[in-house]
């Protein structure tokens, strides 16, 4: 395993959802002995040994904490990270780096302690469902009211967005790592609120709030984790949906039919809704703004 002191970084941003600033993750790098140097839209992060420290993050977010694991895996003495994510990622990197050799501890709890080591080892390893695209899956058959079957799937993962389609009429049989749905003739409106894990995935919020266009009845959608993620709504609206949106608020009145026309997917989980809504809408959806990169390593 190559060592990573020494070396440097660079720092590239994803979909535009909001503000999406990177401190927490320099604030745990710099606990860690880590020089930051800032020089024209340019991060440089360098040192000649990580140092195991205590970390408070100020917030619980999931690229912070998985950037203080990934870096006091190799350091010298003990790390421990305080007001961590909960995500089930963050269980599944302790797993995979403790099967590299590192070792970690208290992962899916809002502590997380690491005893640097030397050097960690190539391994095989299985990483965990996708628990997104498994929503995605499961909205598009509450919409379409389809039947579907999902094996493969952790089913803890999901449940607060099986439990928000069990309340617009989906019904559910569930064995082990298989999940079945029926999704009703129409689904009923209902009320979301993203929060950090375990509640409402902020990544299910676009296609729940899509899959949500034609039922019967109003729902509320509240944002809570990004401050930009309503730009699709202008999008379904072009459709025909009758969306209202006021600060991090949502309303969605139920409409009988959308119609298909030019739309644009405006982020990654934007453009997933555009496709969801081109397939019940009538007529044919165009979706530009489509992007794809390619790196050479």
């Amino acid at each position: 395993m190559e060592d990573i002191t020494k070396q440097y970084f660079h720092i590239q941003v994803g979909c535009d959802i909001g503000t999406r600033p990177i401190d927490l993750h320099l604030k745990a790098f710099e606990k860690l002995g880590i020089n930051i140097n800032k020089n024209y839209g340019n991060i440089d992060c360098i040192c000649d040994r990580i140092i195991g420290e205590k970390i408070d993050l100020d917030f619980p977010s999931v690229g912070a904490t998985e950037n203080a694991m990934l870096a006091a895996c190799l350091a010298n003495g003990k790390t421990t990270i305080t007001n961590t994510a909960r995500e089930p990622e963050i269980i599944d990197l302790q797993n995979f780096l403790n099967k590299m050799g590192a070792k970690i501890k208290g992962a899916g709890s809002n502590q997380i302690e690491i005893e640097g080591v030397k050097k960690l080892k190539d391994v095989s390893y299985n990483i965990m469902p996708d628990r997104i695209e498994a929503g995605t899956f499961l909205c598009l058959a509450a919409m379409t009211n389809a039947n579907m079957k999902l094996k493969g799937i952790e089913v803890e993962h999901i449940t607060p967005i099986i439990h928000k389609l069990e309340e617009t009429g989906c019904v559910f049989k569930i064995d082990k790592n298989e999940l079945e749905i029926q999704g009703p003739k129409r689904m009923k409106a209902v009320d979301i609120k993203t929060m950090p894990y375990p509640g409402f995935p902020t990544d299910m919020q676009s296609i729940f709030a899509t899959s949500l266009v034609t039922a019967k009845g109003t729902s509320m959608i509240v944002e809570n984790i990004f401050e930009n993620r309503y730009k699709y709504t202008q999008e379904l609206t072009r459709m025909s949906a009758k969306i209202t949106v006021e600060g991090k608020t949502a309303v969605v009145k139920g409409v009988r039919k959308i119609y298909g026309t030019t739309v644009k997917a405006t982020d990654l989980r934007g453009g997933v809704s555009m496709v969801l809504a081109g397939i019940i809408a009538k007529g044919t959806t165009k979706i530009e703004n489509i992007r794809i990169y390619i790196k050479r390593i």
